[in-house]
């Protein structure tokens, strides 16, 4: 890529880029003249895990035009295994790289995709605005509010796209159906009420171990504060391992089911939070947090947000394994990421709507047609010619959630909110609005 377009495409998107979420009057087409649509978007993934594969697809899409010019993550049998996967998939070969901090110094780089752990979700995505890009952020958006914020306001700062990967946004049925709740098709909405369940087993205890050959355990720490490795903790048990890397099942999977409860409802930021929340399978194990909640959430306008998650138990109480149910004062609505059903306010089935694309449920990883889907709408935002269906400043709303939920759960108690600003109205809760990074990793603007 010539340096003339790339200094063109860097410049005007810093002057138009934000435009996209705030002059409705100008168009697609217009957008196309500012921006380029048709100019190839240089991508790097960093975090290679069990969502990579998920990408593989929206990448090699040829209409996308994208270019996957690094892949990056601190574990060497990582960075191979999806050098593997992807050679047969592209006709070029991506560079491979251990630290997220030379990716971002790259020039080349146009979107960074942040697949990391939870810890890296709003340092790495910060750190790559600063370097100009868009980002594609994983849920969670961020460790806590403080970093909620931050990001927010990063976006804002350096003018560029960031989209939160809570994929449903993109689902045709789901948006559908959502539309139609706001069209009063269920009456006025009152409560949704948000759920996933799973049949994760016994969590090893954490004993001190050599750190595995291949791991670079001092950037896999990154922003957390330093402590000695554990068996165990670089893979996907570290959601587990307490609270300086992992968000719990709320950000682990209740993001998701969260987010559509808060859209269909049209809320933001709660008044109230109350938690019941505990630790009741494998009680001996290595698991150092709830595997069970219940969390309401109280709002304004009178409705209310609950969650059902249960990370250790395989019954399915609503009839599947995640989804979200809203009520309204005329029926209905159960949703997933397989298709909606709407009930009349008898609860008599009224119409079934699957979802076009397949997209994975409860199994590690996920993926499919709904992530790809929502990875295009990250491409053809950057081009100027969509909008983003989860802009980071109303999908850390939903991230919100999730903070307080957590936060409710490791006080020990209810609390209110300012749903004007998200504030927590709380002493206790609000010693955990931020956390202890390792020296050098503050996060800032």
């Amino acid at each position: 890529m010539n340096t003339s377009r790339r200094s063109f495409i860097q410049k005007t998107a810093l002057g138009t880029t934000g435009a996209i979420f705030s002059s409705p009057s100008l168009t697609a087409k217009s957008y196309r003249k500012i921006i380029g649509a048709n100019d190839r978007i240089q991508v790097a993934i960093a975090g290679l895990g069990r969502r990579v594969s998920a990408m593989y697809t929206p990448i090699e899409i040829k209409k996308n035009n994208v270019e996957l010019v690094f892949l990056c993550d601190v574990m060497e049998s990582q960075r191979l295994k999806a050098a593997r996967k992807i050679a047969s998939r592209l006709n070029y070969t991506p560079k491979l790289e251990n630290d997220i901090r030379k990716v971002l110094a790259d020039k080349n780089v146009d979107a960074f995709f942040n697949l990391t752990p939870d810890h890296w979700h709003a340092p790495g995505s910060i750190m790559a605005l600063k370097e100009g890009k868009h980002v594609y952020v994983e849920k969670p958006c961020s460790h806590n509010m403080a970093e909620n914020e931050l990001l927010v306001a990063a976006q804002k700062k350096y003018n560029r796209v960031v989209q939160m990967g809570n994929q449903q946004r993109s689902a045709q049925h789901t948006i559908d159906i959502i539309k139609e709740i706001h069209n009063g098709i269920i009456g006025t909405p009152f409560k949704a009420l948000a759920f996933f369940s799973n049949k994760r087993g016994e969590v090893p205890l954490q004993k001190p171990a050599a750190v595995p050959t291949g791991l670079d355990w001092e950037l896999f720490q990154g922003p957390s504060v330093r402590r000695d490795y554990t068996s165990e903790t670089w893979n996907y048990n570290w959601h587990w391992y307490g609270w300086n890397y992992g968000t719990g099942e709320l950000g682990n999977n209740g993001t998701h089911e969260l987010d559509v409860a808060r859209w269909a409802l049209q809320v933001d930021f709660p008044n109230h939070v109350s938690v019941d929340g505990a630790k009741t399978a494998f009680i001996n194990d290595g698991w150092e947090m709830y595997d069970t909640m219940e969390a309401t959430f109280k709002f304004d306008n009178g409705t209310t947000i609950q969650w059902d998650g249960k990370s250790r138990n395989g019954y399915n109480t609503y009839g599947a394994g995640r989804g979200t149910i809203i009520y309204g004062s005329e029926g209905s609505v159960y949703v997933n990421r397989d298709l909606y059903k709407l009930f009349d306010r008898e609860g008599k089935e009224v119409k079934t709507v699957k979802a076009k694309t397949k997209e994975g449920g409860i199994q590690l990883g996920g993926g499919g047609g709904m992530t790809t889907l929502h990875v295009q709408n990250f491409f053809e935002t950057i081009r100027g010619k969509e909008n983003l269906q989860a802009p980071i400043d109303d999908a850390s709303k939903s991230m919100a959630l999730v903070h307080f939920g957590n936060v409710a759960y490791r006080i020990g108690n209810s609390f209110d909110i300012d749903s004007k600003t998200g504030r927590m109205l709380d002493i206790k809760a609000l010693d955990l609005w931020s956390r202890e990074y390792a020296k050098g990793w503050e996060v800032s603007l």
